[in-house]
């Protein structure tokens, strides 16, 4: 059987950055190398502390790979800390771990983890649950981004509906900044609307109106 192959590169480059949390060495020289060979960006820390402070920064990559057990925090202890953090962009975090009971993977999923992968790893299964959690986060990033988008309509509206300005003889409106601008104009920074122009049947018939009796 054909082991699948999985392209990353195509990905946007947030969601090819990976933070990599191993205190064993020979592990995660292993899965630093597989992680490159798949077209990753990692991060690579020994301890859980360290992996808490970069995933709760600015620079936090988008996914994290977490053993179970380091020195200080564990990967658990990990998890359960970055969500805490609920301001935070989202961070799809991945297990890794030699427990396999049900009871304590239910443990680790319940304090934040999104997925485990048992120790030995199996590269074809690390990539696919990476695949998965890529689609995760770039799901997440495009919902918050539409969620913005409708907060910012739904501004414009409220602004809309409120009492504005405008001259009674040429029609321009006076902004926030105080400037007399046109109507058109106006709506368009407001709302990014535009206007097309046309003609009502009432100033039809009046234009109409006014030509014959010119005539």
């Amino acid at each position: 059987m054909l082991t699948p192959q999985f392209d990353f590169t195509g990905m946007p480059h947030e969601t090819r950055r990976v933070l990599l949390a191993e205190d064993h060495y020979v592990s995660r020289h292993l899965l630093e190398r597989n992680l490159q060979n798949w077209g990753f960006e990692v991060t690579t820390v020994e301890d859980g502390e360290s992996a808490a402070k970069i995933l709760t920064s600015g620079e936090s990559p988008d996914l994290a790979i977490l053993d179970w057990m380091m020195p200080g925090m564990d990967g658990v202890q990990v998890c359960r800390y970055v969500r805490e953090q609920l301001e935070r962009p989202y961070v799809y975090l991945i297990l890794l771990t030699a427990r396999s009971t049900k009871e304590e993977i239910a443990a680790g999923l319940e304090a934040g983890a999104d997925d485990y992968v048992t120790k030995p790893f199996d590269p074809a299964e690390l990539r696919a649950r990476l695949m998965v959690g890529q689609r995760v986060v770039q799901l997440e990033r495009a919902l918050k981004q539409r969620v913005t988008e409708l907060q910012r309509a739904l501004d414009d509206v409220k602004r809309l509906k409120q009492l504005i300005p405008i001259c009674m003889y040429c029609k321009n409106v006076r902004d926030d900044g105080d400037y007399w601008r046109k109507i058109e104009e106006y709506i368009h920074t407001e709302t990014g609307a535009d206007f097309s122009h046309g003609i009502c049947p009432a100033c039809m018939e009046k234009l109409m109106h006014g030509e014959l009796t010119a005539h």
